[in-house]
């Protein structure tokens, strides 16, 4: 039904201001934002008991189960939106890194011609653009090659669909790096005297650009040993990782659910401002590799291990810490039984990211050898069921009475520790 109602949005403006249709770019974003808004405002109708058939209406349970059943097929149309939303955005992502690219060439080539006036042109400006189109030219040839990925920031985009801190700073300063050395060898192929090119060549010396050299050594190495880490710990069940529907901008300064992350922010900060500092020395010298004051560099250090440190240290394994009848008011105390409802009670039971309803509807509560889908139970801005620290299931008919096992599988398939409680009939 809900397949059937954004069908029929999309009849709505064909190819037009306000398309919704899904074969062109705009309308799948159009498309994705209004099956957003349907699935939004019907569940808040659902929270306020509204718009429940009658067969239904005379049962809490049945209401219920209905409501999310509904609101489970509802929101698998939205992810289906939002996924091709993605893919289409992704594929015109090349074309505004590629604007970014050449934009940035005519900046140069802008502050080259105004600072030349009165200093004059000189052969290093020459070579500094020289190397930037040679830079620009690589960068646009990526972009057309990952035309379908994302262009030339392919290679910083992780396999969770989001921009990779780690990646993107170790990418700024391999870029910088080979600019600075693509300059020096303009300059060298352009030097018409010995003694001018002994000194072009005596700037690559490893004691004027250690430095630079040891950071860019470093990022790289945290780039690859980053990725190594999410791996594993994600193997090992220590870290839940689901995909987003599209990179952002912002997933370099927060973490999986959107939050500022401290490790993050203070990585890219201070790797910023030391590339810009060895950007205004290679533009004061550009006869030599940037000389990177050691100090600033062991700063970039520190900021790199604090960043690595961050990766280790966070995520964690979801954990049941109880697992209790829940009780309606009015209702007697009593042992669990089948068709109650128990709360389970523990940590990290909604990975980052994951607070979309197609993903909280994806969450199995296994009671001994029956696995029970965890219900959507909707209020006005959100959910009550589940949340990150209690789930609320129905004890079904089908399990038998005893000593059972419980176990909670979330939406990452990372599934907790089992905890043993007492069903009596």
């Amino acid at each position: 039904m809900a397949v059937q109602e954004a069908r029929g949005a999309d009849a709505e403006g064909v190819h037009e201001g306000g398309c919704g249709c899904g074969d062109c770019p705009h309308g799948a974003r159009e498309g994705h934002r209004r099956a957003v808004a349907a699935f939004l405002r019907r569940r808040d109708e659902f929270a306020a008991g509204q718009g429940l058939p009658a067969g239904v209406a005379h049962s809490a349970s049945a209401s219920r189960q209905w409501v999310s059943e509904e609101l489970t097929q509802r929101a698998e149309a939205v992810a289906e939106r939002g996924r091709a939303e993605g893919e289409m955005w992704l594929a015109r992502l090349w074309l505004r890194t590629l604007c970014v690219v050449w934009g940035a060439f005519l900046a140069l080539l802008l502050g080259e011609a105004l600072t030349a006036i009165g200093a004059g042109w000189t052969s290093a400006r020459t070579a500094a653009l020289l190397a930037a189109l040679l830079v620009a030219g690589v960068l646009s040839a990526a972009c057309w090659f990952h035309r379908a990925r994302g262009g030339a920031l392919a290679p910083v985009i992780g396999e969770d669909h989001r921009m990779s801190t780690s990646r993107s700073v170790a990418a700024c300063w391999v870029l910088f790096v080979g600019y600075a050395v693509l300059l020096l060898a303009a300059r060298l192929a352009a030097a018409s005297h010995h003694t001018e090119r002994d000194a072009l060549i005596s700037g690559l010396d490893l004691a004027r650009g250690a430095g630079v050299a040891t950071v860019l050594a470093v990022v790289c190495g945290i780039a690859v040993l980053v990725r190594r880490v999410v791996s594993l710990r994600i193997l090992a069940q220590r870290l839940q990782k689901v995909p987003a529907h599209r990179p952002r901008a912002a997933d370099l300064l927060t973490d999986d659910s959107g939050r500022g992350a401290f490790t993050d922010i203070q990585y890219v900060a201070v790797s910023a401002v030391a590339l810009a500092f060895a950007a205004v020395r290679l533009a004061r010298r550009p006869d030599q590799l940037p000389d990177l004051p050691w100090g600033l560099a062991v700063v970039v250090l520190i900021s790199a291990a604090t960043y690595l440190a961050g990766k280790y240290a966070e995520g964690g394994r979801p954990a049941i810490l109880s697992v209790v009848r829940a009780r309606e008011p009015g209702d007697l105390d009593g042992p669990i039984r089948t068709g109650d409802d128990i709360e389970i009670r523990g940590a990290g039971f909604v990975p980052p990211g994951a607070q979309t309803a197609e993903r909280l509807s994806r969450m199995v509560v296994r009671i001994g050898a029956v696995d029970v889908h965890v219900p959507l139970v909707p209020v006005t801005g959100g959910f009550r069921n589940p949340t990150d620290t209690v789930l609320t299931v129905p004890v079904p008919a089908d399990v038998e009475p005893g000593s059972l096992e419980v176990q909670v599988v979330t939406a990452a398939g990372v599934p907790t520790n089992r905890y043993t409680v007492q069903i009596t009939e």
